[in-house]
This record gives structure tokens, sequence and C-alpha cells, in this order.
């Protein structure tokens, strides 16, 4: 019964892996194409050639090993990307170039397919099954030398012409920072983040002293209920089978409760304190004067 379960264990856990591993294929997108390729991006051997650029928009690393790129739509596993190069393993927004160099033997990264700047591209990208279809575009006829086709924001679906080529890299760079800007145009002195600044670490600081309060109550009330326990706990073994309490067990449990109970009462001091009490007195309101001497008889 437990290799059954074991065995369905991992049966689900190979399940949920295929899956997870087919789901971000699917993220892969072909994200940007240079057909003519005069003064730009070198390959490996020193070669300016035709590339396109795939882009992982998932949050998890995705490797495109055994899946194809293909510029015919009748022929969707003409190139298949070989298998056992790590550096397949796409990470998470990043990129990979392939050079459309006719040349497969180059290396996994050269396809077997170039580009014609002449008349329409089109690049297709399928899963490993090779009818999936993960992507694809028609690169336009009568592209210009190094001005690259593809996506302004990477892996979003618009597509137009852009002179920032940027292999291997992201199409949209950032060189602002839109919060910082933001704040120089509104908060010229800083007076409001200085004042935001303040409200966090003073709030900080208030829920902090809530927290520490309470865990502070909660110990000691979980302390007197022990105490107070082990207390009833004591009484009972104490009291015998006839019901009556000896002198010492109730000396002890007075004992107890008043250590238990010591915040709640005034300490006492075994300090016998004699003041000296001034009234006025007069003979007149003596009561040695109001007697009368027994008659003698």
């Amino acid at each position: 019964m437990v290799r059954k379960k074991i065995g369905a264990a991992l049966l689900f856990a190979l399940l949920v892996s295929v899956g997870a591993q087919a789901q971000s294929v699917s993220s892969m997108r072909i994200n940007e194409v240079l057909v003519v390729n005069e003064d730009n991006y070198q390959d490996d051997y020193g070669k300016k050639n035709a590339w396109i650029e795939l882009y992982n928009t998932s949050a998890g690393t995705v490797n495109v090993a055994g899946c194809y790129l293909t510029d015919d739509r009748n022929n969707p596993k003409k190139y298949p990307i070989p298998k056992g190069d790590v550096q397949t393993k796409i990470s998470p927004n990043q990129h990979v170039l392939f050079w459309a160099d006719g040349i497969a033997d180059r290396g996994t990264f050269h396809v077997n397919f170039t580009l014609d700047p002449s008349k329409d591209n089109y690049i297709a990208f399928y899963d490993a099954d090779g009818r999936t279809l993960v992507d694809e575009i028609t690169v336009p006829t009568g592209q210009l030398a190094d001005i690259s086709y593809g996506r302004p924001v990477d892996g979003k679906n618009e597509w137009a012409q852009l002179k920032k080529v940027t292999p291997s890299t992201n199409n949209l760079t950032l060189d602002k920072n839109y919060k910082i800007e933001n704040f120089k145009a509104n908060d010229t002195w800083g007076v409001g983040m200085t004042l935001t600044s303040m409200a966090v670490v003073f709030i900080g600081l208030i829920l902090l002293y809530f927290v520490f309060k309470g865990t502070g109550k909660i110990s000691v009330s979980a302390s007197h209920r022990r105490a107070s326990k082990a207390i009833v706990g004591t009484v009972a073994e104490a009291v015998p089978a006839s019901g009556e309490i000896s002198g010492e067990v109730l000396a002890a449990i007075a004992v107890s409760l008043y250590e238990l109970d010591e915040d709640k009462h005034d300490i006492e001091h075994t300090v016998l304190t004699i003041e000296k009490v001034k009234r006025n007195y007069s003979p007149w309101s003596s009561k040695i004067y109001t007697l009368r001497e027994t008659p003698r008889k």
C-alpha cells in the first residue's frame, strides 16, 4: 500500500514537471530580427550575418533544447536546436541569439537557413513535438542595413523597425527612474520624502511596541495559568481520602497564593512604628475629677 502511494506521488510530480516545462517553453517569443548585417554584431567566428533573437517572458528558466526554428511553413522541424548545450537554458526575462548563416555545423546557435532582404522572411519557433507553434513572425521585405525588426518592448505584441539595434539585450533601455523624476518634479525640497520616511519609521516602532507588549502579557498570563494548574494539582494530591487538610498544606497553599498574586497586594513589612500623638489636655475634662470618694460605713 505504501509503495503504491509513493509511486502515485512520483507519477504526479513527473506530470507536474512536464506540464511546467511545456508551459515555460510556450512563454518564449521571437523578439528581434536583423536581416541585413553590414556593420553590426559579429558571431563567434567574427562574421556578420543575419540573426534571430528569442526572449523568455516567464519568471522561470526555459530550456529551448529540442525545440525547432524554421523559415518554412511546410517544414516546422527545419532546424532542431541541439540538446546538451548549457547555453540553451534561458533565464527569466533574458535573450538568446541564433545566427541565420545557413551553416549549422558552426554550433548550436547557427541555424541551417538564411534570411533574404529581397522578400518577406517567415520565421517560426515550434515546441519539441514539432507540431505546437509557440511563436511566428513575417519580417516584411525591404529591410535596411543594420536596422532590426522587433518588438519595441520585449515580449509585447507590437512590432516596428528599431534603429537602436540591441542583440541579446533589452530593446527598451530604461535610462531614467520615473519615481525619482516624479519626486524631483513634485517635491523639490524633499519634504514629502522626509515626512514619509519618518512616518514609516515611527509607525514601525509603534507596531513593535504593541507586539512586544502583547507578547509579554500573553507570556505572563500563560505562566500564571501554569502555576495555578500546578497548585491545584498539588492540593488535589495532598488532600487525603478523609478530606482533612493538614496545617502544613494550608501554609504551603497560602504562601503559593501570596507569591502568585504578589503584584495584587500591598507589600507588608514586619516593622512596628510608634508615633506620639499630641492631644489637648485640660484638668476640667479629666474623668478623675468626676469620681467621688466612696462613703465610709
